[in-house]
């Protein structure tokens, strides 16, 4: 069914396979199931989905039933446009409906001529009440958003004002901070948003977007000089002649008619931070981090590699949930992993499962299962990144399976390697100065990479993912601590990420196994199965020739491909997204996932320019032979 989003040309070139044959290796004995009532666990087919009955809810206590179900929908907003009211309409709600996967239930529009905000929800429960675009009482402010925003109760607790609130969604109280303080609420916010507000009175409207880029967002510009913002570059296309991607921690203000930077961290200004480290406070920021994206109404778990990142996160969510901590629809933790047989994430994962006690679920997939799935992926992914479509290929075949089973939320790891320096060149960095800087530059690209990949991998089944690493106030902390605390000397016994390791390892009270604590770092590339990238780049030889290669900078002046396994992702890429599209994705030189800038930190950097981990010599333990 998915398939249908491709047209005729993938189907055409005869690269679009069904998913369903991939093959699936449950560990837990059943599927979601032990809900909090035995009805949650009736499903219904629907459309390729399986629903969870509503009704089941209505029989839960109210203090579950509140405003924080994933909200991972899809926005579309198209601003002074010269179209006339209904034309205007049409053409919002077609550009709309590309982004129908990452809101599936239900699709709302507001047409202020010459603008159109239109909004895809995902909806849990209480489907009648929280539709978007939000409104404030007397029609002035028109809101549409993508994301949560975890503080809103204390932010509502501290309006000047009295609000008449009209739903319980946590986004709502965006407009009264807004009418209280102007644009200058939005340093105010702790979540993971993209939204646009219309302020009717004064023609101003505003585009904004999380201090990370947690959620995406792009935006363009038309032919008849209207300004377009979406959640996904696709909506974009045929409508805008110039399209970019909106930066993180950026606001855009009609009234300047520019984009205006509202996040601004002491950390990232230059200077290299020397704050003492205390790994106690360390633990409970990141424990607090985690806590706060627990919040929900839905049934939710944990992804699970095995690695120190996501199995941190899966130790906190459950002593959380198991202690009462946090109120939860299930009444156990689920975790999801995936891998080729025997691959490493699937046996380190199964490992910290049994640890901790989650009800896991681990999924297997063949080489052949996730070529078929590259098009896809690369569709809804909407990047010819390498090193993002390796990645994203098993985190969007996982996705599906925990959709089919009823999960709408999970939480994830991504980040904690470009706060701390987990990635193996790391090892190279010489000196604390560079070590910071480092990680800063990883930062403030990583919603081109890493959240691009969280969020549209699992958007495109319709789940949302949270991500913890990059809770504003943890990052604040963490990327305040001394670099020297972060640089890897492993004859002293720090490998790469000790802080963490450190923060959490407590022998009275375990988080985690020793091992898997002080297990070394593997890209999730590689740690699905290192046949896996072998087996892509024996693929891309079949699909792409010398010849092509040659040529290749002729065909593509832009970022061109320097391998046949990337020639072959671009070519994709371009069937889907025409030009100027191929400015919306990162290019240069990278080993294990550096920035070109690190590449001069060791010479044989410059001679294995490879994305994978294994590229660092002398550091990963089966790092390729010369």
């Amino acid at each position: 069914m998915q398939r249908l989003l491709f047209g005729g040309a993938a189907m055409r070139r005869g690269l679009l396979r069904p998913l369903a044959s991939m093959s699936v290796t449950a560990a837990a004995a059943a599927p979601v199931a032990r809900l909090t009532t035995r009805s949650l666990t009736s499903m219904a087919r629907f459309g390729g989905r399986s629903i969870i009955n509503r009704s089941a809810f209505a029989m839960m206590p109210r203090r579950m039933v509140h405003s924080s179900s994933p909200k991972n929908c899809g926005i579309l907003a198209i601003f002074d446009s010269s179209l006339p009211k209904e034309k205007l309409r049409k053409q919002a709600l077609e550009c709309s409906k590309t982004l129908r996967h990452r809101g599936p239930d239900w699709n709302g529009i507001v047409v202020e001529e010459p603008h159109a905000i239109a909004h895809e929800r995902l909806a849990i429960i209480d489907p009648e009440s929280g539709e978007q675009p939000l409104m404030s009482p007397d029609g002035n402010i028109v809101l549409s958003v993508n994301g949560e925003i975890y503080n809103y109760k204390e932010l509502m607790a501290g309006l000047k004002t009295d609000y008449d609130f009209k739903t319980s969604s946590d986004c709502e109280v965006i407009i009264p901070l807004y009418m209280e303080h102007g644009i200058d609420f939005i340093n105010k916010l702790r979540g993971m948003f993209s939204f646009v507000l219309y302020d009717k009175k004064s023609q101003r409207y505003i585009a904004v977007r999380d201090h990370m880029g947690i959620t995406p967002m792009y935006m363009g510009y038309g032919k008849d000089g209207s300004v377009v913002f979406a959640s996904e570059l696709k909506a974009l296309i045929g409508v805008c002649q110039e399209f970019k991607a909106f930066p993180p921690g950026n606001v855009y203000d009609s009234q300047s008619a520019s984009l205006i930077k509202w996040y601004n961290p002491e950390w990232a200004d230059g200077r290299v931070p020397a704050e003492k480290l205390d790994l106690m406070e360390v633990r409970k920021a990141f424990e607090k981090a985690v806590e706060r994206r627990m919040m929900a109404d839905v049934p939710w778990g944990v992804l699970l590699s095995g690695g120190l990142d996501s199995s941190l996160v899966a130790s906190i969510a459950k002593r959380k949930q198991e202690r009462g901590e946090v109120p939860s629809v299930l009444n156990e933790v689920h975790s999801f992993s995936i891998g080729l047989e025997g691959s490493p994430d699937l046996i380190a994962a199964q490992k910290v499962a049994d640890f901790l006690g989650t009800k896991h679920h681990a999924y297997t997939y063949t080489v052949q299962e996730g070529i078929d799935a590259i098009e896809e992926v690369i569709y809804h992914l909407e990047t010819y990144d390498v090193t993002t479509i390796r990645a994203s290929t098993p985190m969007f075949l996982m996705s599906r399976k925990i959709k089919s089973i009823g999960i709408k939320m999970v939480l994830s790891g991504e980040g904690a390697d470009e706060v701390f320096g987990g990635y193996l060149y790391f090892h190279k960095a010489p000196n604390r100065e560079e070590f910071h800087h480092e990680t800063v530059r990883k930062l403030s690209a990583l919603y081109l990479y890493d959240c691009l990949r969280a969020n549209k991998a699992t958007s495109a089944w319709g789940i949302e993912a949270r991500v913890p690493f990059l809770d504003r106030d943890f990052l604040d902390l963490s990327m305040n601590i001394d670099a020297q605390e972060k640089m890897i000397d492993k004859a002293n016994g720090r490998i790469e990420k000790w802080i963490m390791r450190a923060a959490f390892d407590d022998e009275k009270d375990p988080y985690l196994p020793h091992e898997v604590l002080y297990r070394q770092k593997e890209q999730f590339s590689d740690g699905v199965g290192y046949s896996w990238i072998d087996g892509l780049k024996d693929y891309a030889e079949e699909e792409v020739n010398d010849k092509q290669m040659m040529h290749a900078k002729h065909r593509f002046p832009h970022n061109t491909p320097q391998t046949k396994e990337a020639y072959l992702y671009r070519s994709i890429f371009d069937s889907y997204f025409p030009d100027p599209a191929q400015m919306t994705v990162p290019g240069g030189p990278s080993i294990a996932c550096s920035t070109p800038a690190a590449i001069e930190w060791d010479k044989a950097f410059k001679d294995m320019a490879d994305p994978s981990g294994r590229a660092v010599a002398g550091v990963h333990d089966d790092a390729y032979k010369n």
